[in-house]
């Protein structure tokens, strides 16, 4: 059926609340859930009027922190950023419980660059500053987006503008600051080292093959050679033959065997000593000067 006619204002978005956190806990209605939670956001007006009420704030709040909830249940954390933004607008005005909820999720599934510069923009507003959850936020975008992207330079520069810290909560947040750029450059390092030492191992490898492979093409070169100068008093069947052995060596053989050089240096006496037997002295041509 139809869905109910609910009361405009902050009622309506109260009652869309609790359906909305009931589809997602007990029914597990992931994609309804976010319809309801859509549906009391868009109760509550586009502008920043019906915020001035605190219990406004606390219930818009509420629907975004489900409808995130429920947009990473069906894995589309991809949305929640703009989705949420869609209803505060700017990153300066996310209440403390979504941005905590949006770098925990960007973290957790290793894209925490999406929230660099929201972040960044939420811990320098100056009405964001006086809250009692500023400080828990800055540690939070500190470990969970700035430290992880190598910003060390930016965490430095944003503890040591911090008012809310005192000198000793300063030192702790810089000395971690510090040992994870310590742990970076290891990895660096560690890195580095990995791929110099892969690089001997691939020329080696690849030295052998080529040299494999020369050895071969020079013991076909003199085998070519040597029947190229009879091929024209050869009879039609030994014509065949040399051919069908042939195919063998350039066809059959496996290049990089180690099995095949030894093969191919007895085909190549073999060619000889066919060559020998089958042109008499007679036959053989004339030595040109």
């Amino acid at each position: 059926g139809e869905p109910p006619a609910w009361a405009p204002g902050p009622a309506q978005a109260a009652a869309l609340l609790e359906e909305a956190a009931d589809l997602l806990v007990l029914h597990r209605d992931f994609a309804a859930a976010v319809e309801r939670c859509e549906a009391g956001c868009d109760s509550l007006g586009p502008g920043p009027g019906p915020e001035r009420c605190e219990r406004f704030a606390e219930v818009k709040c509420s629907l975004c922190v489900v409808g995130i909830q429920a947009l990473a249940e069906m894995n589309r954390w991809r949305e929640v950023l703009s989705w949420v933004l869609q209803y505060y607008h700017v990153p300066e005005h996310l209440p403390p419980k979504v941005l905590e909820l949006c770098i925990l999720l960007y973290s957790k599934v290793r894209e925490p660059q999406v929230m660099l510069e929201v972040g960044s923009s939420w811990l320098r507003d100056h009405a964001n500053q006086s809250l009692p959850e500023y400080g828990s936020l800055l540690q939070l975008y500190l470990v969970h987006v700035l430290l992880p992207l190598g910003r060390f330079e930016g965490a430095e520069e944003l503890v040591r503008g911090c008012d809310v810290f005192d000198s000793e909560q300063q030192l702790a947040f810089l000395g971690t600051i510090c040992q994870s750029r310590c742990q970076w450059a290891q990895q660096e390092e560690t890195r580095s080292a990995a791929e110099e030492q892969q690089d001997p191992v691939t020329e080696t490898v690849l030295g052998a093959l080529s040299q494999k492979l020369l050895t071969m093409l020079t013991l076909l070169r003199r085998a070519l050679r040597s029947m190229s100068n009879h091929f024209y008093l050869l009879p039609y069947k030994k014509m065949l033959l040399a051919t069908f052995l042939l195919y063998l060596v350039v066809v059959r053989l496996d290049p990089a065997s180690p099995t095949s050089l030894p093969f191919i240096y007895k085909l190549v006496q073999l060619f000889r000593q066919a060559w020998a037997a089958v042109l008499s002295p007679i036959h053989r041509p004339p030595i040109r000067d």
